[in-house]
């Protein structure tokens, strides 16, 4: 993601904040002045903010960290203003699993909600009546600022849990579905109440809280997205590279110079190519680098060529390459067969014409 700062990493997992998140701190000075507040009172709610994005942290690692136990590895956890977001390679198929990997976060704010109520007088504070109970929490003392965090991953917990796919509720009952319905039906079903909720959120927030709108939006299109992907992968279940690739392709030289690639790509329909020598892949040469607005015509390939590139097998299940596709590695593949020869390449283009096709073969 775009435009995030690297903190570091916690059990091989990199975690990033998005600089949308330091929008939030603007936001707590801005309404602590316009409240009368002082410096004391900002820096209170800062640190608030600090703690709970320290909990949701925990609670993406709860996710990340029970997935490693099924083979699925983490790259990722970015803080937005939502919320953080953990970037797990794919999402276990087997209901149990996935559901043991979306209860996992929640389970992380139940524990330290667990923690904070025995070690808080929590029964203390809620037998006051409302005006000395507001009057109480309107301290700035250590025992409010716990107890705040006490309620803030007790709210997670219940936010979370909502069955509004794809979040972790949606997940938890796309999980249980699957049990009866089978993947594809479940995530129709979920992603269907996900986004019947997401337009609840919306109206309330044009209402009332602006910050559902967001929210509305991340539901919606997630839901949506996970739909699409899902039925993607069923229309891909047992075929092969072979049936999706392209053969008929244009190989290019080491020492072709940008001119000539232009020429390729203006006479015809592709955009990546393979870089080819005494018959061997040398390299690749996506689209977006014979783009770029500061390339020489007279520049070589082979000083610009991706080197460091993944080849296919020609028999390599086709959902295993949505899945690279999709995460970014990768939108071009050269193809070989069983003794290492290129046959083919196959590209995002050409895979989703195959998945578009094989949608019609079903009806």
């Amino acid at each position: 993601m775009k435009g995030a700062l690297n903190l570091g990493k916690v059990f091989r997992i990199d975690i990033k904040i998005h600089w949308t998140f330091f929008l939030i701190f603007v936001w707590v000075v801005l309404v602590e002045l316009q409240q009368g507040g002082g410096l004391d009172s900002i820096l209170f709610n800062a640190a608030f903010i600090l703690l709970i994005f320290l909990c949701v942290v925990l609670h993406e690692l709860g996710h990340a960290l029970m997935a490693r136990r099924f083979g699925v590895v983490t790259k990722k956890i970015t803080l937005l203003p939502i919320g953080g977001v953990a970037s797990l390679e794919k999402i276990p198929e087997e209901p149990y699993q996935e559901l043991l990997v979306a209860i996992a976060g929640p389970l992380v704010n139940v524990f330290i909600a667990t923690l904070l109520y025995f070690t808080l007088p929590v029964s203390d504070v809620m037998e006051l009546q409302l005006p000395e109970m507001l009057e109480e929490l309107n301290q700035l003392s250590l025992g409010n600022f716990l107890f705040y965090l006490f309620l803030a991953n007790v709210a997670l917990v219940v936010f979370n849990l909502i069955p509004a796919f794809p979040m972790d509720g949606g997940r938890v009952l796309r999980a249980l579905l699957a049990m009866y319905v089978g993947r594809v039906k479940a995530t129709a079903i979920a992603a269907g109440i996900g986004q019947f909720i997401a337009i609840i959120f919306l109206f309330l927030g044009l209402f009332y809280n602006i910050f559902l709108i967001f929210i509305a939006l991340f539901v919606f299109i997630g839901a949506y997205g996970e739909n699409k992907m899902v039925q993607h992968r069923a229309l891909l279940k047992g075929h092969k590279v072979h049936e999706a690739m392209l053969t008929k392709i244009t190989y290019l030289h080491p020492d072709d110079s940008m001119k000539k690639v232009l020429e390729h790509v203006l006479s015809g329909t592709e955009r990546d190519f393979v870089v080819m020598s005494d018959g061997k892949a040398l390299g690749i040469l996506p689209y977006d680098l014979i783009m770029e607005p500061s390339r020489d015509k007279e520049t070589l390939v082979k000083d610009i060529m991706v080197k460091d590139f993944k080849s296919l097998s020609k028999d390599a299940p086709l959902g295993d390459v949505l899945g690279m596709m999709e995460s970014g590695k990768s939108r071009f593949f050269p193809v070989t067969n069983e003794n290492q020869e290129l046959v083919g390449a196959i590209d995002l283009t050409n895979l989703n014409e195959f998945i578009l096709l094989q949608s019609r073969l079903q009806f």
